[in-house]
């Protein structure tokens, strides 16, 4: 099964990700701020995800790793 790692302190919350991400499982965070001041990117269902890379692709701070 495939699955995304989102480095939170990396991740400065631009929504390119979300925005990239066909099955539509990644979302802002609401409730979490990550030590720079942003709202990281979090998985919201790792069951859907297909390890297709469009978000690690898309991220431009490199904060989203990719397992399959």
């Amino acid at each position: 099964m495939a699955k995304i790692i989102i480095n939170q302190e990396l991740c400065k919350g631009c929504q390119l990700c979300v925005e990239s991400c066909p099955r539509k499982i990644i979302a802002i965070s609401t409730d979490r701020i990550n030590n720079r001041g942003y709202r990281p990117a979090v998985l919201i269902d790792e069951t859907r995800c297909t390890g297709c890379s469009s978000c690690a692709i898309m991220c431009p701070d490199v904060a989203i790793t990719v397992e399959r």
